[in-house]
């Protein structure tokens, strides 16, 4: 997985005073958990740019002006409620021998036949989380929708791997296309429309017997 580089400095205090003056001088106070204590910085919004607005996943390295470099992975995050300002960070501790939880993004490639015959394509899954070694952490899923027809889907079981495990049932529908409303409604209209005919070649056929019969009887009539 593709690693974003965070330089930042340590922050000798924690308290409510400190915390506001960061963020008045436009820096984001952070905590790295995992290690053997929380290790607590700060550092210029603008760096989390890359790692905050984007449907792309990444590892991070903190590297703090005091040396000390930590490879770490992004767990929470708080806005502000009215500004979308970044408030807060919370990041994990990444060690090679101990497994990590992350969402990894969903990529769809290829062109659907089953939208292309009308269907409707529902995105059910665009993230998935998974239980892996940093080592063996995706950048992405991708999943070949180019065979995928009007009432087929894709689930999580043809994504399954030795390298992680996905913290969904196997069962978890990933992507289908269903039959459009728009398609049902046509195919109606086509077999009401049909009915109608039909009656109406039944009312045809009605019409051009009763005329027959009438005739028939005018030459009795005429004998009496």
């Amino acid at each position: 997985m593709k690693s974003i580089t965070i330089k930042g400095s340590e922050r000798e205090s924690v308290g409510k005073r400190s915390t506001k003056a960061l963020r008045n001088a436009g820096k984001v106070p952070c905590v790295v958990y995992g290690g053997d204590k929380p290790l607590h910085f700060s550092a210029d919004a603008l760096a989390f740019k890359s790692l905050v607005y984007t449907p792309n996943a990444h590892t991070v390295v903190v590297d703090l002006d005091s040396g000390t470099k930590v490879n770490a992975v992004m767990q929470d995050i708080q806005f502000h409620p009215v500004t979308d300002e970044i408030l807060h960070i919370d990041f994990y501790q990444l060690f090679p021998d101990k497994p990590v939880t992350m969402n990894i993004p969903v990529r769809l490639q290829g062109n659907s036949p089953g939208v292309r015959n009308g269907g409707r394509l529902l995105f059910r899954k665009r993230k998935l989380t998974i239980k892996a070694l940093p080592d063996n952490l995706p950048d992405f899923f991708n999943v070949d929708i180019s065979k995928l027809k009007i009432g087929q889907n894709i689930s999580v079981d043809s994504l399954l791997s030795d390298d992680f495990t996905i913290l969904h049932p196997d069962s978890t529908v990933v992507v289908q296309v269903k039959t459009a409303r728009a398609a049902i409604v046509v195919e109606d209209e086509e077999e009401e429309e049909g009915v109608e005919g039909a009656e109406a070649a039944e009312g045809a056929a009605e019409g051009a017997e009763a005329p027959a019969a009438e005739g028939a009887e005018a030459p009795a009539e005429a004998t009496e």
